[in-house]
């Protein structure tokens, strides 16, 4: 009898918990309802897609998912301040947040928003790029333009942008929330200290026109600011004479003393190249021979004879911009130059391509890597800004011990001047007159050299960031990404409570960008 009883009562608990369990399911439901339904009645010019939304849950780095509630293709800026204001007016007990989403090059799922909205920016390309010339020129053009579409249309007026990112086919917004570095920072800055105006929609849903002079601190929080106090919907940026030709030049170093003192030399030199970059290069085979099929060799026979075979070598990419009728002039400054370096003479390899080849370089090895469905693989890169003082300590062990090879991908290391830089954005960097980026570029291809080459370039980031920690480099990341707050804080240093506040007054629910997951909503900021 009291089995039978206790069998009843074991019944009755397990039919209450599923009853209980399914009224929690509904309510939930009910409530995502309710959230779907307030936002979908909203007064719209664009598309709100609640279906063919998992692309929005996928980025270039290709390891993390979050699938959002919808994606918001919006006409006009008015658009994104609508959605935001109505989350923001939703208030705190909304788990809804916003996330702006480019060309969906982020590595660490930082344009995701999960059960939240992604901002397709790319819809707001409406065709209404403006050049501005005189003293002064710049392009006034949306935040979700692509940088080789602005280059194109600033040629048609013979100007470009000063500052570039190794790949055009990034948006305006994008790049401007977190740097642009390229070859040109040593002597323009990052694309952040290039920009002469913008327009800015807040975690309120303010519509704010910010500058220098006007909504000084808007501006200067959201160059750099990883997206966290307003969505970027229109930038000006500053443009110069553009050239019309590239002489593209490679040479290779044996150690390393030698490959960086000539990196410093060449940045800060009065007379000197307009493009300079460093790669680190391991254990690589035929090297010289890969060269080959876009640079021509000054000394083809002495070339031949180079083994790169099991060495580690250092090499320095440089570009010297002219037009057409300044070609002489150019060589000889080259010449001149080169004249000052002391590289392996063997290994000078060089080419003259169009400007916009050279700067649309990147693209042409992506169509390559797409061919053969090599693109779309997971990217674990890792950028890291390292002080000068410091960058010997860092190669000794990490090219000498953790890195066995560069098979995976390249590995850059150039140095930048810190004077290019405006200290009032929201970027991190070292705090010394130079410092260097160095980025591992990494793919994880599955091969049978590496059968799981995703983990093993997990670990070895991973012992990269250990050493930077434990023998204090005072190395920042670019392109940073952090799992707990703690971890946020320790990057920001005394920035964080600076950072903090900024947030408080333009995104005080947290609801952008939640991907960095510096902040999260409904938890207190501070």
């Amino acid at each position: 009898m009291k089995c039978a009883v206790r069998r009843i009562n074991f019944l009755f608990a397990r039919v209450s918990l599923i009853l209980l369990l399914c009224c929690l399911n509904t309510k939930i439901n009910l409530c995502f309802f309710r959230t779907d339904f307030s936002i979908r009645e909203l007064p719209l010019e664009g598309q709100l897609r609640f279906d063919d939304i998992h692309y929005a849950a996928k980025d270039f780095g290709n390891r993390y998912r979050f699938l959002p509630l919808a994606v918001l293709h919006p006409k006009s800026v008015s658009d994104i301040a609508t959605m935001i204001q109505h989350i923001w007016k939703m208030g705190p007990n909304s788990e809804l947040t916003v996330a702006a989403r480019g060309h969906g090059h982020s590595i660490h799922g930082q344009a995701q928003a999960q059960r939240g909205v992604v901002i397709n920016m790319k819809s707001l390309k409406s065709g209404n790029m403006q050049i501005h010339e005189g003293r002064l020129p710049y392009v006034d053009a949306s935040g979700g333009e692509l940088w080789i579409n602005i280059l194109h249309e600033c040629l048609k007026y013979g100007l470009a942008p000063k500052s570039w990112t190794d790949y055009l086919h990034l948006t305006v917004g994008g790049t401007l929330s977190n740097a642009g570095i390229s070859g040109q920072a040593f002597r323009h800055g990052p694309q952040i200290s290039n920009v002469q105006q913008l327009e800015v929609v807040t975690g309120k849903g303010e519509v704010v026109t910010c500058s220098e002079k006007q909504n000084s601190n808007l501006f200067h929080s959201v160059l750099g600011g990883l997206g966290q106090f307003g969505i970027i919907s229109r930038a000006q940026i500053s443009l110069e004479p553009a050239p019309v030709m590239v002489k593209w030049i490679r040479v290779l170093y044996p150690d390393f003393q030698t490959f960086t003192q000539e990196q410093e030399y060449l940045i800060s030199a009065e007379k000197t190249f307009d493009y300079i970059e460093g790669f680190v290069i391991k254990n690589r085979t035929g090297l010289l021979n890969d060269w080959r099929s876009t640079f021509r060799s000054h000394d083809p026979i002495q070339a031949s004879k180079f083994k790169s075979d099991q060495k580690t070598l250092f090499c320095i990419e440089l570009a010297k911009y002219y037009k057409h009728d300044e070609i002489n002039d150019a060589n000889q400054e080259v010449e001149f130059m080169l004249s000052k370096l002391n590289y392996i003479s063997s290994t000078f390899f060089f080419t003259e391509v169009p400007y916009v080849d050279f700067l649309d370089r990147v693209h042409a090895s992506e169509i390559k890597l797409r061919s053969k469905g090599l693109w779309d693989v997971p990217h674990p890169w890792l950028n890291l800004l390292i002080p000068k003082s410091k960058i010997n300590t860092f190669a000794k062990e990490v090219f000498g011990n953790i890195m066995v090879d560069t098979s995976d991908g390249p590995v850059l290391m150039y140095p930048v001047n810190k004077s290019r830089w405006d200290n009032r954005t929201s970027i991190v960097i070292p705090d010394e007159d130079i410092f260097y980026l160095v980025a591992f570029l990494s793919s994880a291809v599955h091969s049978s050299k590496n059968t799981d080459s995703l983990r093993n370039i997990l670990s070895r980031n991973r012992r990269i960031l250990e050493f930077c920690e434990s023998t204090n480099l005072g190395v920042k990341q670019y392109l940073p990404h952090y799992d707990t707050k703690e971890e946020w804080k320790a990057h920001f240093g005394s920035r964080w409570d600076n950072f903090v506040q900024k947030k408080l007054l333009y995104d005080p629910l947290a609801i952008l960008a939640p991907g960095h997951r510096i902040f999260q909503k409904g938890m207190p900021i501070l």
